[in-house]
């Protein structure tokens, strides 16, 4: 049996503001990517965000509670999965906890390890160097977009530094050439022992697992999660070997000191950010599996 204690009852004028509150800043958020996708405009560094990501822009819309709280009048969640209708209330079906069981023990496992790992800032965002490596033209993933240095120079900058990707989901998009080049060799299985806080891609995943515990996240901690991403990702793509200045993008030319510099400090900046959203998702997990009983 799968109980929530300590429930909160919202009354409509109570509710209704945050769930406002919230589509709002949504809106806010993906307002350019609406109006590019709209135009049928790609954009290398958003979309990302909702290509990668599998979370729809109407499903972040959508204004959840979190645990313990019932709405009173809220007949927009009846039927819809996570949740229950009952006595003129919404609130989340505590059932679905059980069934979600192993998913969620797997999340709070892989987020727990992280934040008990020392968090490592010398990789220097080269797996998206190591994703064009020795491709032949056409074969790049943003082709539209040139690369800084050459294919040449892309590749010498691959083969000049020692790579040491921790993260599976990055490592596994390595060109074929590259892979072999990471001192890693990531793995699924082996995601929960080399993931760290230290990692751009982990800490934007935490986008991820905030979504995937959906319904049960707070909705303002999955929107704290994705702002993060989002900032990550700019990160991300103005430290890779594409040119998108012409998107108001400079890069940060991590081949040079002052490059590598840049990027590490902004990456301890993200760890910095990153970690308290981890812990609110680890406790979020601790109190979904206490409810099971």
């Amino acid at each position: 049996m799968t109980v929530f204690t300590d429930q909160q009852v919202l009354a409509p004028h109570e509710w209704e503001p945050l769930a406002a509150a919230h589509a709002a800043r949504v809106d806010d958020l993906i307002a350019g990517h609406l109006a590019r996708r709209k135009r049928r405009e790609p954009h290398p560094v958003e979309d990302f965000l909702f290509t990668y990501y599998p979370t729809r822009p109407n499903q972040l819309r959508i204004w959840h509670p979190g645990p313990g709280i019932r709405l009173l009048g809220a007949t927009r969640y009846e039927g819809k999965r996570g949740y229950r209708y009952a006595e003129g209330a919404a609130q989340l079906d505590p059932d679905e906890v059980t069934r979600r069981e192993d998913s969620i023990r797997w999340i709070r496992r892989l987020l727990a390890s992280t934040l008990d790992r020392p968090a490592q800032f010398g990789c220097f965002g080269l797996h998206e160097w190591a994703m064009v490596y020795r491709l032949e033209p056409g074969e790049v993933r943003h082709e539209k977009w040139p690369l800084r240095l050459g294919s040449d120079g892309t590749d010498r900058v691959v083969e000049s530094h020692k790579i040491g990707c921790s993260h599976f989901d990055a490592f596994r998009f390595f060109t074929a050439p590259s892979r072999p080049l990471n001192l890693l060799q990531p793995a699924r299985e082996t995601q929960p022992q080399l993931e760290q806080g230290g990692c751009l891609h982990a800490n934007m995943d935490l986008y991820k697992w905030a979504s995937k515990l959906m319904p049960f996240t707070p909705s303002s901690l999955v929107l704290d999660c994705f702002e993060l991403a989002k900032d990550i990702r700019t990160l991300d793509m103005r430290a890779s070997p594409y040119d998108l200045s012409a998107l108001g993008y400079s890069p940060v030319p991590i081949e040079t000191p002052a490059g590598k510099a840049e990027y590490a400090a902004a990456q301890r900046g993200f760890a910095g950010r990153a970690r308290p959203l981890r812990l609110r998702l680890v406790d979020l997990c601790d109190e979904l599996l206490a409810s099971i009983s």
